[in-house]
């Protein structure tokens, strides 16, 4: 059990900050666009809601209160709510690890490409380019050629990460986010601004809001809503436990969640007006239909903007915004990220920041930049992604909500020192959320996904490459997570009354000796 005061945010705006830091990540500028597009346009924002009230805030609730309550990372909070339940906690921070080692080449990525946005060196193929040039895309499975070109500024993103996490949750984490909150803010209001200015951008953001009512009847357009949100609000492994853990005593726990939420989808809709602005003037310069040059994920990034880029004025300035905006934003999310193991190792092992920063966190970088700068790189993460977002995140908010509602019905009891420390109190349409709605969706979700996934290989890929890479991976943090939990399981992680206890003796303790000094 650690002795040492527990970490705290310095003000209620750094962790504010902090988690919106989290959630604002680059799936808000390449996912909910085009997923809002392909799910009914501005009718979108109707499920969209719905699932952000009934799903998104009250998991995010559920999140800050576990973490707040039992002050502790996922696996010794959730142990001090019941001992079994620290499986769900170490599955939640493996699903971070494996997150965080390809998260990081992505960043990476958008750090050279701000660079070749400068000459536009992507030239006039920026798919072929990308893919070939740029990465030596190989085939599933062939590990390729080592890219020097991609693994230098992957060892600069790990050398700023776990610097900052070094220092600290409060000199480290909230005087980061606290710089790039406000610079990714300057950074994308600037690129939306251009392009809402650029010919075409209004077929491109008619293309986007023209609603479409009759996809409402469409179950898939609500389970997109549903896991949109899911995926957007770093749910579902770790992170707000993680960062809530850090609060003073005195938190607004629902409050908070609240501003968080919203401010999360404001960026989303913002990053929406901007890159379908951007995607309108692309159709209209070749003469096409918006629906013709629409896409999202990593080929919005590195292959339509690049093309983007070169055929707008000032290109390279607009190129060098966008680029340095994923970058901010990457940064702010993989700090989140990496802290959940980082912290987990900390709570469950008694060991100091700086070690478990180290050895922990040193430990996931060389991972990542051993496996992802080679050429079945891009293959390998578009694998692990898919699997761990679908299989991962989803199913373990899934089996958190059944084990915390169902089996261990303390929703009442959380709903209870929730509001005890509260503005906005949560009655029973918050239980009512998480207890029906939240399993049913998520649960349906599962089962849409899994049909999809025993109807074709994904994306061809050959069967033996997605057991190992998906399957294997999606399984194994599941194996691994019960078998810590069963190796740990008489190690004592004393209980959240101790830690304040010890709080209070310091925080006395360093009273007196500052009235002694006086």
């Amino acid at each position: 059990m650690p002795k040492a005061h527990r970490e705290q945010w310095a003000t209620r705006s750094g962790f504010l900050l902090a988690a919106i830091g989290s959630a604002v990540g680059l799936g808000n500028i390449w996912r909910f666009p085009y997923v809002a597009y392909e799910s009914g346009g501005g009718a979108f924002l109707v499920p969209y809601l719905v699932a952000l009230l009934t799903a998104g805030i009250p998991l995010l609730i559920l999140s800050y209160s576990i973490g707040h309550r039992f002050r502790a990372s996922p696996p010794v909070a959730l142990r001090r709510l019941s001992r079994p339940a620290e499986a769900i906690g170490w599955w939640q921070v493996l699903i971070s690890f494996f997150i965080a080692i390809y998260y990081a080449v992505i960043i990476a990525w958008a750090i050279r490409y701000a660079g070749f946005s400068i000459g536009e060196q992507w030239g006039d193929d920026p798919d072929g380019f990308f893919g070939g040039t740029f990465l030596g895309v190989t085939e599933a499975g062939d590990f390729g050629t080592y890219n020097v070109g991609v693994a230098v500024p992957l060892i600069a993103v790990w050398i700023i990460v776990l610097l900052l996490l070094g220092f600290g949750v409060r000199r480290g984490i909230e005087v980061a986010n606290k710089i790039f909150m406000p610079l990714l803010l300057v950074l994308f209001g600037a690129l939306v601004v251009r392009a809402v200015t650029l010919e075409g951008a209004g077929a491109g953001l008619n293309a986007l809001f023209a609603p479409n009512w009759a996809a409402l009847a469409d179950g898939s357009v609500w389970v997109a809503a549903y896991g949109q949100i899911f995926f957007s609000l770093s749910i579902g492994f770790g992170i707000m436990i993680t960062y809530a853990s850090y609060l003073r005593r005195k938190a607004d726990l629902t409050g908070t969640a609240l501003v968080a939420g919203f401010a999360n989808s404001s960026f989303e809709l913002l990053a929406g007006i901007g890159v379908f602005s951007a995607l309108g003037f692309m159709a209209v310069q070749q003469g096409v239909a918006v629906e013709d040059v629409a896409a999202g994920g990593i080929g919005l990034a590195f292959v339509a903007f690049p093309q983007i880029i070169s055929e707008m004025p000032a290109g390279p300035l607009f190129g060098v915004l966008f680029f340095v905006s994923l970058v901010v934003a990457g940064l702010s999310s993989l700090i989140s990220i990496v802290q959940v193991v980082v912290g987990a190792v900390q709570d469950r092992f008694g060991v100091g920041r700086v070690p478990a920063v180290a050895v922990v966190g040193g430990a996931t970088a060389v991972v990542s930049i051993a496996l992802f700068p080679a050429g079945q790189g891009l293959i390998l993460l578009d694998t692990v992604d898919h699997w761990i977002n679908q299989y991962g995140i989803a199913l373990a908010s899934l089996v958190l909500v059944v084990a915390v509602a169902w089996a261990l019905r303390a929703l009442p009891a959380m709903q209870r020192y929730t509001d005890a420390i509260s503005s906005v109190p949560l009655r029973g349409w918050w239980v009512a959320a998480l207890g029906v709605i939240t399993p049913l969706v998520l649960g349906w979700m599962m089962y849409d996904s899994l049909k999809a996934e025993f109807s074709a290989p994904y994306e061809d890929y050959p069967q033996w490459f997605l057991n190992a890479a998906g399957w294997g991976v999606a399984g194994g943090v599941i194996v691994v997570a019960v078998l810590l939990t069963a190796v740990l399981w008489k190690r004592d992680v004393g209980t959240a009354e101790d830690d304040l206890e010890r709080e209070r003796q310091e925080a006395a303790a360093g009273k007196a000796a500052g009235e002694g000094d006086a």
